[in-house]
C-alpha cells in the first residue's frame, strides 16, 4: 500500500535552531499515527511542514506519492493541501461566521461547491460532531470544545485523504476534552488516516495504531502502543513514559 504521507530526511531550521534533523516518516491509508513527546520535540513543526504552512529546508514531503516543492507556486500547493485537513489547538474559526458558514466556506471557495451542497455537506458533518443545532451561532457563543468539534468539521468538509490534529484538546477545560476525543475515536473507528500529536496518553495508546515518539527535533522510536508503553527502548523514551505514568 503506498503512503499517504510521507517524509523522508527532513530537516527544519530557524535561524541556528534545527527544529527538525532528518526525520522520516511514512504514514499509509488508515493508519492512526500518536505522535507524542516533550515540548519543543518538533512534533507541532512536522504537522505545519505536512500541511505545507511551513517550508522545509532539506529532504522530501510526498503526499499521495507527489513531491511537494517548498518554492511550489500558491495555487499548485493549495490543490496539494486540500488532501490535508488540520485541526489546530486555538479552534482558528472565522469569528465573524456561524457554524455552518465556517463549515461551508472551503468547499465553497476551494471546491467551488453549488451553495446548496455545500450548506448539505456541513449539515451532515455538524449532525456528526453532535453540533447540528448549534449551526447558527457564532464562535464566541460556543464553549471551546463546541469550537474544536466545528473545527473538526470544517476540516472534513474537504474530504480530504489525512487529517492533521495538533494537541486539538491542550487548549480546553478538562470537562470539554472527552466530547473532542469521542468525535477523533470516531473516526478513527472509521479508519480516517490520521497524524495526531497529543498529550493524551490513554487516547494514544487506546486508539492509535502507532505511536512515534520524538525529541530534539528527531524521531528516536516507532512502536505499536503496546510495546511503546510496555516496554519503551530508547532511554528518552523510558523516562517521558515513566513521568506521563506518574502524572496519570
Amino acid at each position: 500500500m503506498s503512503a499517504i504521507v510521507e517524509l523522508r530526511h527532513v530537516s527544519k531550521r530557524y535561524g541556528r535552531t534545527t527544529v527538525l534533523d532528518d526525520v522520516s516518516l511514512s504514514v499509509e491509508e488508515g493508519d492512526i499515527v500518536a505522535v507524542i513527546g516533550p515540548s519543543g520535540a518538533g512534533k507541532s513543526s512536522l504537522l505545519r511542514i505536512v500541511n505545507q504552512l511551513e517550508r522545509h529546508d532539506a529532504g522530501e514531503l510526498l503526499i499521495d506519492g507527489v513531491a511537494v516543492d517548498p518554492d511550489e507556486r500558491p495555487a499548485r500547493k493549495a490543490a496539494l493541501r486540500a488532501g490535508v485537513g488540520m485541526v489546530f489547538q486555538s479552534f482558528n474559526l472565522w469569528p465573524h461566521r456561524t457554524a455552518i458558514e465556517n463549515v461551508m466556506e472551503g468547499p465553497r471557495t476551494v471546491l467551488r461547491m453549488p451553495r446548496a451542497a455545500a450548506e448539505e455537506r456541513a449539515v451532515a458533518l455538524l449532525e456528526r460532531v453532535g453540533l447540528v443545532d448549534h449551526r447558527d451561532k457564532f464562535p464566541s457563543q460556543l464553549s471551546g470544545g463546541q469550537q474544536q468539534r466545528v473545527a473538526i468539521a470544517r476540516a472534513l468538509a474537504m474530504q480530504p485523504r489525512v487529517m492533521l490534529f495538533d494537541e486539538a484538546t491542550s487548549a480546553l477545560d478538562p470537562a470539554l476534552v472527552r466530547d473532542v476525543l469521542d468525535v477523533m475515536t470516531a473516526l478513527a473507528v472509521e479508519r480516517m488516516t490520521m497524524l495526531v500529536v497529543t498529550h493524551e496518553m490513554r487516547f494514544a495508546r487506546d486508539v492509535a495504531d502507532r505511536i512515534v515518539f520524538m525529541a530534539a527535533g528527531q524521531i528516536l522510536e516507532e512502536a505499536p502502543p503496546a510495546r511503546f508503553f510496555d516496554d519503551p527502548q530508547h532511554p528518552l523514551a523510558r523516562g517521558f513514559v515513566a513521568s506521563t505514568a506518574q502524572r496519570a
